[in-house]
């Protein structure tokens, strides 16, 4: 995301707001949204407002650490579920486009998550990706890491991605901590399931074979910083509770998840 066209469209979005005044509907459409690159949108913090990970992170381990063996062996205990379902739904996660990423937490909802179907529930998971990815931007600046399959010279799970050495910490395990925090809100019923999952996406990341455990471990801390900084937003406050109603409302009308869901159970009852 282009961070210029970041704080743009913020700019932008703070203007509306201030303009209608008083009781504002979140929006649920990426018109005025926009950040800067096809399919994303901005979150709803300032970029002053975002937590800043330079200063609360640890650095990464240190070569020799019992930290960095911890890294290595998750990376080599990893590698066999390159290839078998637990590797695939993996690559799956590693899509944060939408409306692709709208199903990640369907089957632990048990229902169906889209810009047609719950509109505020989507666009609650949309702006907080960007929140919680934005959030890890200073520290991977800061430390560089380099990706433990490139530093072993080996493949990742999704062979079109490009990377750069920027693995400490993970913006995706940050971004899946993120929306399991704000989801277990949205249905405090299945909570567990919903934390189970948070926990799973970042493990996606160590098969993936392009973070590191403790990038894992980092990116969950930041993505919990973030969510604590945006219960201080009204925008997200009143898009949360509007996303609750649409959950109940799912629930109550029997809906069912359109997803695999007895495929992806399997998948992450494999053990590493």
């Amino acid at each position: 995301m282009n961070r210029h066209s970041a704080r743009m469209g913020w700019v932008f979005l703070a203007f509306l707001i201030l303009a209608g005044c008083a009781a504002v509907t979140p929006p649920t459409s990426p018109d005025g949204l926009s950040g800067g690159r096809p399919g994303y949108v901005i979150g709803y913090l300032a970029p002053e407002q975002q937590p800043n990970s330079q200063k609360f992170l640890p650095p990464p381990p240190a070569a020799g650490s019992a930290a960095m063996a911890a890294d290595e062996e998750a990376y080599q205990s990893t590698r066999k579920l390159l290839g078998t379902p637990r590797g695939s739904l993996a690559a799956k996660d590693a899509d944060l486009t939408f409306p692709n990423a709208a199903s990640t937490f369907s089957c632990v909802l048990g229902m169906p998550i889209s810009q047609e179907a719950t509109p505020h529930l989507n666009m609650l998971l949309r702006r907080v990706r960007a929140d919680a990815s934005r959030a890890n931007d200073k520290a991977k600046d800061l430390y560089k890491r380099k990706r433990p399959y490139l530093a072993h010279g080996d493949a990742s799970c999704t062979p079109n991605e490009k990377h750069k050495d920027d693995s400490y910490p993970s913006g995706h395990s940050s971004i899946g901590w993120a929306w399991a925090l704000v989801l277990a809100e949205v249905a405090p019923d299945r909570a567990d399931a919903v934390f189970a999952r948070g926990l799973a996406f970042g493990e996606s990341r160590i098969i993936c074979g392009v973070h590191w455990k403790s990038d894992v471990e980092a990116g969950r801390l930041v993505g919990a910083a973030a969510v604590s900084r945006l219960h201080m937003d009204p925008v997200f406050k009143a898009q949360l509770e509007l996303a609750r109603k649409e959950y109940e409302a799912a629930r109550a009308a029997g809906a069912r998840s359109p997803c695999d869901c007895e495929a992806e159970a399997q998948a992450l009852s494999t053990a590493r």
